[in-house]
């Protein structure tokens, strides 16, 4: 029985009644026993094109399935894998923690489940988290496979995963520092405003010309949310696109979850690699 199957209760982020953040820490316990390892340093979520990133970083220490951890589901998107791992750092002594995939807001679980992987990262001690996605582009100079870091983001979810009177400061959510450790790594990374929509659907021709006159440059279906409970639980953030098509209007052919894979998989060993490097800086 999966957590989306299972009966109300104390660990049911659907219920408003419960605490997310201690269904998050109970996720922690949980990963703790597996791992052998009181805390990880950095997590990572790797969408769409990122999935080498976890063998490159180093060692598979422990390999959790999601619905063993309270909380966590079953990948729901095609090309995402639905484990977590515990991967050392190189010879660092140093953990991270690695989610083969994400709970996307159009899977309908609410907000609390979009961040709920965020949030036990948190719970496990991660100071940092590395979010990737994979995304349409709205600048020509951008082919598919190019990496870009999220320099800013415009959440169009018209949600937030702040519950109550809770003012957080999102100034610097994508943090400066991490920004300029990635360009230590590959200094022709470029930097863009990514624009959350809130899917499943593709976003139509309009819409990408309207994220662009707001000053979008990347859009997708995941992220903001994610960088906002990151934000909250007090955690550095560093998020990278994968451009893996042209935008609806931009690109010269209709968009399909194909393209996407395929665009991924070309780039794969590239963004593993740059990503795996500036994991070992972090």
């Amino acid at each position: 029985m999966t957590d989306t199957d299972a009966a109300p209760g104390p660990l049911d982020l659907a219920d408003p009644g419960t605490d997310p953040f201690a269904v998050a820490e109970a996720a922690a316990a949980v990963i703790r026993e597996r791992t052998g390892v009181d805390s990880h340093d950095v997590a990572l979520v790797l969408g769409s094109g990122w999935g080498q990133t976890g063998d490159l970083i180093g060692e598979t220490l422990t390999e959790i399935d999601n619905t063993d951890v309270p909380g966590f589901g079953k990948a729901a998107v095609a090309g995402h894998s639905g484990t977590m791992r515990s991967v050392a750092i190189g010879d660092t002594g140093r953990r991270a923690l690695v989610y083969g995939t994400r709970t996307h807001f159009y899977e309908g679980r609410g907000v609390r489940s979009v961040v709920h992987g965020v949030r036990t990262a948190a719970a496990l001690g991660c100071r940092t988290v590395v979010l990737t996605n994979g995304c349409g582009g709205l600048r020509e100079e951008w082919p598919p496979g190019t990496p870009v870091l999220i320099r800013d983001h415009i959440n169009l979810t018209a949600h937030s995963p702040i519950e109550g009177a809770n003012f957080v400061d999102l100034t610097d959510v994508y943090t400066p520092r991490l920004r300029d450790l990635a360009r230590e790594v590959d200094a022709d990374l470029d930097e863009g405003v990514y624009v959350q929509f809130r899917g499943p659907h593709y976003e139509t021709p309009a819409e990408v010309q309207m994220a662009k006159v707001m000053g979008g440059d990347l859009v997708g279906m995941s992220t903001s949310l994610e960088a906002i409970a990151a934000r909250q639980s007090g955690m550095d953030v560093l998020g990278i696109s994968l451009v893996t098509n042209p935008a609806a209007g931009i690109s010269k052919t209709p968009l399909n979850h194909e393209e996407v894979l395929e665009a991924g998989k070309a780039a794969a060993e590239r963004c593993g690699r740059l990503l795996a490097a500036v994991v070992a800086k972090i």
